[in-house]
């Protein structure tokens, strides 16, 4: 997955809040018309929140999921994660009229731009908003495709967007097929009931009459990625797209090889000169010091809101779930997860 970033903050007015769950609440924010190309957005994208408060500033990646009868609509669909997130403050403060600060549109998650494709998406909790808006643009733009959902979720109450999918598989009861796949009370049958393993996974997409040649789009966290990618082993890698939503496992980052490095930092068409302290973990924490408007979100490789081209010098790069080989190839690395190896290193943010 490729990522692309777009420097800024734009506070935008929350025009409602709705409780979509125990847990989850879909915020709906107004874009003004000056601001409509900056936030114009294609499903799979995520905009980044930024939420500072006297404890310090926070920032989250969330999905752009509109409504299915508005796909030019922003809104964001959350849970609260930890006490004193974004996700709790959403859910419990913010209400119609406040501000909230976000990043534009980023992100090359995606369906494969194939006519006629069978679209299999499989969801793990929160991995189906990107995927929704996604099911609903393929369905309505393609004539010939198909597309089968298999979304897991604790429980049917927990099982986000489940009225918006119902009302798409009215619309489309000929060419949208989904299963829900309940892991903590009894779903509609054996199947779909309990924990996905890649045998079951493999018994689901056999009922979807998943075929070779369908194109698949995965978006859940680690454990639900790493058995979907069990189960569709021998399956072209240019035939999966993933997204992780929540990362557990990212290891730490590498060692240092050059404490004092020399970082050259292009942001916004202007370049800033920085130095590798003792205390900075990472390329991120120097260039942040100078550029505090430098794009992260996660610090942990997941979003990929960091990303920029090494223009000269070398890194090593630990753990990551944002960059494919074609980005690797072509010079990225994330900021976040990135040490230089040499004295001198330059970076463009812009790229």
């Amino acid at each position: 997955m490729s990522t692309t970033t777009t420097a800024g903050w734009y506070p935008l007015e929350v025009t409602r809040v709705e409780h979509l769950t125990a847990e989850a609440v879909a915020l709906s924010l107004h874009v003004p018309s000056e601001l409509a190309g900056t936030f114009a957005h294609r499903p799979g994208q995520h905009v980044v929140v930024r939420h500072r408060s006297p404890a310090g500033e926070l920032r989250r990646s969330y999905s752009v999921c509109p409504p299915p009868g508005d796909p030019a609509a922003l809104r964001l669909v959350l849970k609260p994660v930890t006490p004193g997130g974004f996700g709790a403050y959403a859910s419990s403060e913010l209400a119609a009229g406040d501000l909230v600060e976000l990043s534009p549109p980023a992100g090359m998650f995606g369906l494969a731009a194939v006519r006629g494709a069978h679209h299999v998406l499989i969801a793990g909790g929160c991995g189906i908003t990107p995927l929704a808006p996604m099911a609903a643009a393929a369905l309505r733009g393609d004539p010939d495709c198909r597309v089968s959902l298999v979304h897991s979720a604790r429980t049917a109450a927990d099982a986000l967007l489940a009225d918006e999918i119902a009302l798409l598989k009215d619309e489309f009861v000929q060419r949208f097929d989904v299963l829900h796949v309940l892991t903590r009370e009894r779903g509609g049958s054996e199947l779909c009931t309990g924990r996905i393993d890649p045998r079951k996974l493999r018994r689901l997409l056999e009922l979807l009459d998943v075929r070779p040649g369908a194109q698949f789009a995965l978006c859940g966290p680690p454990g639900l990625l790493a058995t979907a990618r069990e189960a569709l082993e021998g399956t072209p890698p240019e035939d999966v797209r993933t997204e992780l939503f929540t990362s557990t496992a990212t290891g730490p980052a590498p060692e240092p090889e050059s404490l004092a490095s020399r970082i050259s930092a292009t942001l916004g068409g202007r370049t800033s000169s920085v130095t590798m302290l003792p205390q900075d973990r990472v390329v991120l924490d120097a260039v942040l010091r100078h550029r505090p408007e430098v794009p992260y979100s996660c610090r942990d490789g997941v979003c990929g809101s960091c990303r920029a081209k090494v223009l000269s010098g070398e890194v090593a790069l630990g753990q990551q779930h944002a960059l494919d080989a074609d980005d690797l190839a072509a010079g990225y690395t994330l900021a976040c997860r990135a040490r230089p190896r040499t004295d001198e290193l330059a970076l463009d943010f812009d790229a």
